[in-house]
Formats: C-alpha cells, structure tokens, sequence
C-alpha cells in the first residue's frame, strides 16, 4: 500500500501548527491563556495589541488547536487547549536558550545580572513547602491566583508587596513564582524581598509548567 504523499501531508499539518507559535504576540498570548480563562479585550489589553489584532492572533491559535475558545453573551474567552501545550513552549525554550545566542545574552541582561541564584526545582519546591520549610509566594494578579494556584501560596503582587511584608514570616525562605521562566514579576520581588532582608529565590519554572506537570493546584 502507498503512502503517496503522506509525509508531506503531515509535515504540512505539523508546519500549521509551527507557524501559529512563529510570532511573538502569539507566544505571549498563550503565555497568559496557559494562566487560566481570559476574555479577548483583557487579552489585548494586556499585550498591548488591538482587540481586532489580539483576535486575529487568537484566530490563529485556536486553528492550530492550541487555544480553545468558548462565548458568553457577547464576549469570547481563550484558555490553552492543554498541558501538551505547555509542554511544546517549553521544548522551543529549551532548543532557543541553547542554540539561539540572543536568547542567551536576553537572560543574562534581564534575569542572571539581576539574580544569578539557581532557581528552585518544581519537586525541590513541593517537598520543602510540605515540611513548612518555604512560604510560596505569587506574585501574580489576583484573578489569574484566583483561577488556578500552587498549594498554599500567599498572593501578593510586586507593587503591593512592600507594604505587606508582615505576612511572610522573616524567618523562612521565600520561593516567588509568576506566570512563566521568562516572567519578570518573580525577579523583581525576589529583589525587593532580598533587599528588605528576606532568604528569597524563585521557582525555576511558572504556574503553567506546574499544572502540565501534573503538580498538585489549588482554586
């Protein structure tokens, strides 16, 4: 039995799907869909796009089956289609940081200069959280905690977190963690937590790559 065109056909297929992540708006809206539900006008908001551009990007996603869309009333909400997901932007991440010389000096400019501490391990993290050895803290928006968080973690967004400092106690390890490995957030508190005195490091990963690898979540 031929094959015919088989591979091409596929490799077309898998080139869909290469193309709807080959575009940085993309990769940052998927980036805050992987966070939990989110209607199109927040979603623009936060990208800084058009509604109609952050739609048409959305579009695209949702195409490539790696956005899932839903309508209530008059307003469309994305949320990414599933942990597979999660897990295909952190194969590109791991491929760009090594083989992608740009990416490299990116990091050091705006993560290693800043905090060249190694950050904390997803199963490093879980372990020393359940003998109360660390106080987890994210720094998220509060709907995105709202929506999905790690087990027991305090929320306290970076503008607010000078002012609430008596809830982590000084005395314990702070482990910050935000939206992604490339989100600021964490870097920024874990600055102003080590300033202030505190033990603090990040997690090494985001909310969405705990939830892809089956961590436990709360809501």
């Amino acid at each position: 039995m031929s094959g015919g065109n088989f591979k091409q056909d596929v490799y077309a297929q898998l080139a869909r799907v290469a193309k709807a992540v080959g575009h940085a708006n993309r990769l940052e809206l998927l980036e805050f869909v992987a966070q939990g539900p989110r209607g199109v006008d927040e979603l623009a908001n936060m990208t800084h796009l058009s509604v109609a551009n952050a739609s048409k990007h959305l579009q695209e996603l949702r195409l490539a089956g790696l956005v899932r869309a839903r309508k209530e009333g008059v307003r469309v909400f994305y949320e990414v289609a599933g942990p597979d997901v999660v897990d295909l932007l952190g194969s590109l991440r791991v491929v760009a940081e090594t083989r992608v010389a740009e990416v490299s000096q990116l990091l050091r400019t705006y993560i290693t200069a800043r905090d060249d501490l190694e950050p904390i391990p997803a199963e490093e993290l879980m372990e020393r959280a359940r003998l109360g050895l660390v106080t987890v803290l994210d720094v998220r928006p509060p709907e995105e905690y709202a929506a999905g968080h790690l087990p027991g973690a305090v929320n306290i967004t970076v503008q607010a977190l000078g002012g609430h400092l008596k809830r982590l106690p000084k005395g314990r390890e702070v482990i910050a963690y935000c939206r992604g490995p490339y989100c600021l957030l964490s870097v920024d508190a874990v600055a102003l937590l080590r300033e202030k005195g505190y033990k603090a490091r990040r997690l090494e990963d985001g909310f969405p790559e705990w939830k892809a690898a089956g961590m436990p979540v709360e809501a």
